[in-house]
């Protein structure tokens, strides 16, 4: 991708969106947008209990608990199975190893309709979230060196299981930003932008959170002044 690629891209998606747990907001202002490794991390979560939660699909979230920090929710993986990843990873990744590659990072949506395809998800559809609406330009320019895009749903294997592999993440210079747009629309040629490690600073680039339960906006917990 070129800078000049990168400039289109940021002008079609200038807001990002990421789905959080219900009355996570406060932890993420506090404490950055964390992946799961980041949060077990914080959380001190022993070796046995966090390999059980980072190898393999979790069907339900999990909580973790912690005598400072209160408590956290581990997002469950629903829409992804191990079975499904076995015959879909490439490159000689092992299912285990694409589970590590999804808990080092935190994703976000380039379009407000991907996000309202997971919100309204059969699994998800009942559930009232937390939505961060994200400034894309700055926190581009502050953590592009930490950025990887992505043309699909990385965390999904239903209905087709799409074939994955070491170069489905990419840094931003060396993502086919062409060859997509060829295929699709701008808004469509990165599906997620993803952080490798968090955005400690999350709070500097929200432009808004707001509670939402599939297409329906509940209430707005922050909006930048």
């Amino acid at each position: 991708m070129t800078n000049e690629e990168l400039d289109e891209l940021v002008g079609e998606c200038p807001q990002l969106y990421h789905m959080a747990m219900k009355h996570s907001w406060p932890s993420i202002r506090k404490h950055g947008l964390l992946p799961t490794h980041g949060l077990l991390n914080l959380f001190e979560i022993d070796e046995s209990r966090r390999e059980e939660m980072t190898t393999r699909r979790r069907p339900a979230s999990i909580a973790i608990t912690h005598p400072v920090h209160g408590e956290a929710m581990i997002r469950d993986q629903i829409p992804m199975h191990d079975r499904h990843l076995k015959s879909c990873v490439r490159g000689g990744l092992t299912v285990r190893e694409w589970h590590d590659r999804l808990n080092e990072r935190v994703f976000f949506w380039l379009t407000e309709e991907r996000l309202e395809k997971l919100l309204c998800a059969r699994s998800y559809r009942n559930q009232e979230h937390v939505v961060l609406t994200v400034d894309t330009a700055p926190l581009v320019a502050d953590h592009r060196d930490r950025i990887e895009l992505c043309p699909m749903n990385s965390g999904c294997t239903m209905p087709f299981a799409h074939a994955r592999g070491a170069d489905t993440f990419l840094p931003i210079s060396s993502y086919p930003y062409a060859d997509w747009r060829r295929k699709r629309r701008a808004r469509e040629a990165v599906v997620e932008l993803t952080v490798l490690g968090g955005v400690p600073n999350i709070a500097n680039y929200v432009l808004e959170v707001s509670t939402r339960r599939c297409g329906e906006v509940l209430g707005q917990l922050y909006q930048r002044p």
